[in-house]
């Protein structure tokens, strides 16, 4: 079981052209997507498969990550539907740190994110977000990717 600690940005505009960055297509669907601060989903990332229990809510959460074959994603996908999310992530240098930028599909075309994971809630704090960052949503539900699989993106939602 290990702790994520992670701050999560609006995309004020892109620091370079992502053209030039090789993307990792990522599609991945929540079993239960909105069960208070519990989420437990399933992930396609190239040819790596895994599930992920994700437990709390906020900068530090609780995340146990298991692999699966190809197999037991394609079984289990079928219980995701309704509650999917597609991207493309890319990985950007920040000093010691990776920026992982996600680039929505789909009905979330259009959306851009930006997560840092770090060693502890100090670091967290202590970081300095790049000029390219916007808005800081980190306690933000709405921009959980649990959230935006079944709700849209945000100010997006039908009554």
């Amino acid at each position: 079981m290990d702790i994520e600690i992670e701050r999560k940005f609006l995309v004020d505009h892109l620091p370079c052209s992502l053209a030039s960055l090789t993307g990792a297509a990522i599609r991945q669907g929540y079993l239960i997507a909105v069960d208070g601060g519990v989420e437990l989903r399933i992930r396609q990332k190239g040819a790596r498969f895994s599930q992920t229990i994700k437990s709390g809510e906020g900068l530090s959460r609780t995340e146990i990550e298991i692999e699966l074959s190809q197999d037991q994603f394609q079984q289990l996908w079928p219980y995701t539907e309704g509650r999917r999310v597609s991207k493309t992530r890319y990985a950007l240098p920040i000093g010691n740190l990776t920026a992982e930028l996600d680039r929505f599909d789909s009905n979330l075309a259009g959306l851009l994110l930006v997560e840092v994971e770090f060693s502890s809630v100090d670091a967290s704090r202590q970081f300095t977000p790049p000029d390219w960052f916007g808005a800081d949503v980190t306690d933000d539900r709405r921009y959980k990717n649990k959230q935006l699989a079944v709700f849209g993106i945000p100010g997006n939602e039908t009554p």
